[in-house]
């Protein structure tokens, strides 16, 4: 069945739940920390010149509590041919903050965001696994317009699987040159990851407590909370580091 988000109840997701347990082997936790009901709003770091994290988060929090995973993409994807449907079915919603406050809101769904943006898969090599800005904390006043909770997830190894050499820019925008794209080319280079250890660290889920569905929220308010869950998924993503025996082991 598809759901009114154009989602399907079971995407054809083997091959890549295959990848992710041999490949990346993926191992999570914290999982306790993923709510068995209702809506929230999954936030993580972000980085890869083809990220994984999305697919990463997606598979793994579907297989531990057996709820589906929405994440947003640009408008743009659904003008061209079978890809919006493709994208839709996979649990792909068009990126609109209202779209993102009825899905959690009124549906009671998890949705994941990455509040680096593209800034968080074009930084060079010199802040490797630092965060970058968060913005000006949309994803916090998405949040509290939906009265959900944020659940911050770490994720260790994304950037290892396509270790960035150097940035360059073209037509304005932060291009990544990766040990990955000399190697096997420029398109196959943004396919081809290397076999990283990926660890999955889901944090507490961060309360608001603002009331939902107001017009406008205090702007200083807004970005202390994301600050704050900024310094949490970095504060994790250190401690998962100075455990890691090695990018292949983790």
């Amino acid at each position: 069945m598809i759901d009114r988000w154009g989602r399907a109840d079971e995407p054809s997701t083997s091959l890549f739940d295959a990848v992710l347990r041999s490949w990346f082997r993926v191992e999570w936790e914290g999982v306790e920390h993923l709510p068995r009901k209702g809506g929230a709003l999954l936030v993580s770091n972000h980085a890869g010149m083809f990220p994984i994290d999305g697919g990463v988060i997606q598979q793994g929090v579907e297989r531990e509590v057996g709820r589906p995973v929405y994440t947003l993409a640009h408008h743009g994807f659904w003008s061209y041919p079978f890809v919006g449907t493709m994208l839709s079915r996979a649990g792909a919603v068009v990126g609109h903050p209202g779209n993102a406050e009825r899905l959690m809101g009124e549906d009671g769904r998890l949705l994941l965001v990455f509040p680096e943006g593209a800034k968080g898969p074009t930084k060079p090599p010199s802040q490797r696994y630092r965060l970058q800005r968060f913005g000006r904390g949309g994803f916090v006043e998405t949040a509290m317009r939906a009265g959900v909770p944020i659940v911050p997830i770490a994720l260790m190894g994304t950037e290892d699987t396509t270790p960035m050499l150097a940035t360059f820019k073209m037509a304005g925008q932060d291009v990544p040159v990766t040990v990955n794209s000399l190697l096997f080319g420029p398109v196959l280079g943004a396919l081809a990851h290397f076999p990283a250890k990926i660890r999955a660290r889901v944090l507490p889920p961060v309360s608001l407590d603002e009331p939902p569905g107001r017009e406008r929220y205090s702007p200083s308010v807004v970005v202390e909370r994301s600050e704050a869950i900024r310094d949490q998924l970095q504060a994790a993503l250190d401690d998962l580091l100075r455990k890691r025996r090695s990018v292949w082991r983790g």
